[in-house]
């Protein structure tokens, strides 16, 4: 069985300059003390999330929204398309879409069909169409064409919910209202012990108890990327992980403790 393991992380193990890069910094990050595995003696102690978070901003330096966009209004309609569908589908979609409809008002006055067959890739497009529709008019008649910038008045607009709001927030204005929550940050925080919450929102909130608020913004792209190029839902690449030593989660396929 010894053998079987040794063999499988050899099997595992990333040989590329960014697989180098992540186990140096997984070096020097401090190994967790653990109960068992799946479960970590002090989970949120101030010390591990601060190690984590530090891992995460030497694994991904400046990094920021997968969504292509030039104003909010743009970052708005692709985080509304976003749902249940990849940023790169949905930045395919948008080009097309903003060349013929710019704007908040002339989304408005665009044929609900119309949207609908410009969308129609990115999944639930005629429930999306309406929401986009209907965002743009609350933009235009409610707010001069200009996308709020703050969390109750984004909130009213059809189609948006705290995690959309966040994404505008933090990535188009820099207003740290609170943390993204898609299902990437979900499955990492619940995995490195930052939650035991399954709701976003609830997630959400536990995650603002422990992240400096000076974090929030950066901690949700850093762990999004993580989340789609290291920590994936199935067969997770622990061996390439910067959080590797920090993380006791019962799926881990890697282990150096």
């Amino acid at each position: 069985m010894a053998t079987k393991r040794v063999i499988q992380s050899v099997r595992l193990m990333g040989s590329g300059p960014e697989s180098a890069k992540a186990r140096a910094i997984a070096r020097s990050e401090p190994v967790d003390a653990r109960v068992k595995r799946g479960k970590t003696a002090r989970p949120l102690a101030p010390e591990r999330v601060a190690a984590i978070l530090d891992g995460l901003a030497k694994a991904y330096p400046g990094v920021v929204c997968a969504l292509n966009h030039r104003n909010a209004w743009e970052l708005t309609v692709a985080t509304i398309l976003s749902a249940q569908c990849t940023d790169v589908r949905v930045n395919l979609v948008t080009p097309a879409l903003f060349k013929r409809f710019p704007t908040p008002k002339a989304m408005v006055s665009a044929p609900l069909e119309e949207i609908e067959e410009l969308i129609r890739t990115t999944g639930f497009f005629r429930a999306k169409a309406k929401n986009i529709k209907g965002a743009a008019r609350v933009v235009t008649e409610e707010f001069g064409g200009k996308v709020p910038q703050t969390m109750e008045e984004l909130l009213r607009l059809p189609g948006v919910a705290r995690k959309t709001a966040n994404v505008v927030l933090g990535s188009w204005f820099k207003i740290a209202a609170g943390i993204v929550v898609d299902t990437h940050v979900l499955r990492l925080s619940r995995r490195l012990e930052l939650t035991k919450e399954t709701e976003p929102v609830k997630v959400e909130q536990d995650l603002m108890k422990i992240i400096p608020q000076q974090r929030w913004i950066a901690f949700s792209h850093e762990l999004i990327h993580h989340g789609r190029q290291i920590c994936v839902a199935r067969k997770p690449r622990c061996v390439d992980c910067t959080l590797e030593r920090l993380c006791n989660s019962v799926d881990k396929t890697w282990s150096s403790h």
